[in-house]
């Protein structure tokens, strides 16, 4: 028969190296599983992604004003946003680039204007 004190000096205490190694293996695994989730690169089954709300322009207009294109359903949205209050300005019919080119001729021209 062994001593008493032998079998306690062979016996590991606490956790010991294999078992910090198997956690930090383990959090290091959910941190990346976490971070995978975040950047949209992993997909979990049954939660939807698809937006039906998209916004595809805003423009500021300074202090805190902004009008903002959105695409609602198929829809194209002009709407004018404020600190206090989201109002419909128009519902946009045809080409996105005709808008644009129009939208960006109109702020273009009071910037020329002021530095002439």
């Amino acid at each position: 028969m062994t001593p008493a004190w032998t079998m306690a000096d062979s016996a590991p205490a606490g956790i010991g190296l294999g078992g910090l190694l198997a956690i930090s293996i383990v959090l290091a695994l959910v941190g990346s599983l976490a971070w995978l989730l975040r950047r949209g690169v992993l997909k979990l089954p049954g939660r939807r992604r698809d937006q039906r709300v998209a916004v595809e322009t805003a423009v500021s207009l300074g202090d805190r004003r902004s009008l903002v294109i959105v695409s609602v359903e198929g829809r194209r949205l002009l709407l004018g946003v404020t600190q206090a209050q989201v109002s419909l300005v128009t519902e946009l019919q045809g080409q996105s680039a005709q808008f644009d080119a129009r939208l960006d001729g109109h702020l273009a021209a009071p910037r020329e204007r002021s530095a002439a």
